[in-house]
């Protein structure tokens, strides 16, 4: 057999110069568009607002030592100054007073974390233990980043919460918007599919499982909710279990309820509820001599 082809190309190709030119003058100017409008309010760079989050999750829950804390502090304080400045070319959006405002919210969200690192391992049994939890597994890491946002979110640092959000998105496949309000010593298992939309309140000692979504009802024209709870609210001591889907700013979850999988949820439910997907009806027809080789349809039908 002959060696394969290969396909070779021009060192160096001619493009036609009246091509780039329409090219160019097709992307140039268009100042009054959606994208121009969204340049105009800065836009950081994805990479920078990863780095930025990887150490600040590293900060809160790992660091301990004075001397480390003295130097990491500070740096954390003028990495997120560069942020603000990023997003607000004007300069004039309080980027200071949001730094010192956040600073002191440090210690709170590390005794949140600690809670729910603790709150895992009480509720999963194939934690081995509180380091397995730290490092492995990936709802830890999206909560731990939605503390942090939540905090810059209520203290309006712009566009930066948002993409924190979706940098944890990214990594670990759990979507929480930073808007959401969620309650001490909150697990998610596995946590992969799981939706939590900004207007959402989520209560103390809440477990939830993969593919959970506490979404909002979507009318024709959602503009007109927007600054209103669209959100459920979930009570203390709720298990949600897989696929779940709970929708709309006044639904409910009362106390201490149990939310089986699959389950569809536009209504409050009473405290102590149980609610569960009723399972598909196995029909066994016997097979009469004769008859097709395949199940007529319907299944029922005795003709």
């Amino acid at each position: 057999m002959g060696k394969p082809s290969v396909l070779r190309m021009p060192a160096d190709p001619m493009i036609d110069p009246d091509v780039i030119e329409r090219a160019v003058s097709g992307l140039a100017g268009d100042e009054q568009s959606v994208l121009a409008q969204a340049a105009r309010e800065g836009l950081p760079e994805p990479a920078d607002i990863a780095e930025w989050i990887d150490r600040c999750k590293r900060l809160v829950l790992a660091l301990r030592e004075r001397s480390s804390l003295r130097s990491e502090v500070p740096a954390l304080a003028q990495r997120l100054m560069q942020l603000l400045n990023a997003v607000c070319p004007s300069g004039d959006c309080q980027q200071q007073a949001i730094v010192e405002a956040f600073l002191p919210r440090l210690a709170g969200i590390r005794a949140r974390l600690d809670e729910d690192v603790d709150a895992a391992f009480r509720s999963d049994p194939a934690a081995r233990s509180y380091g397995e939890i730290v490092a492995a597994y990936p709802a830890l890491k999206a909560i731990a980043v939605h503390r942090i946002a939540h905090e810059l979110y209520q203290l309006e640092a712009l566009i930066l919460p948002r993409m924190m959000a979706e940098h944890a998105h990214q990594q670990t496949g759990i979507d929480i918007h930073p808007g959401a309000k969620i309650g001490r010593r909150f697990f998610i298992d596995h946590g992969t599919g799981v939706v939590i939309g900004e207007t959402a309140e989520i209560g103390n000692d809440v477990r939830i499982y993969q593919g959970v979504t506490l979404g909002a009802l979507s009318p024709r024209h959602g503009e007109a909710l927007r600054g209103r709870k669209r959100h459920p609210t979930i009570e203390d001591d709720v298990t949600i279990y897989a696929g779940a889907t709970i929708l709309g700013g006044d639904t409910v979850i009362g106390r201490g309820s149990v939310i089986g999988g699959n389950v569809w949820i536009t209504q409050s439910i009473e405290p102590g509820s149980r609610v569960a997907f009723e399972p598909p009806r196995s029909s066994v027809h016997p097979r009469r001599e004769g008859g097709p080789e395949q199940l007529a349809w319907p299944l029922d039908n005795d003709e």
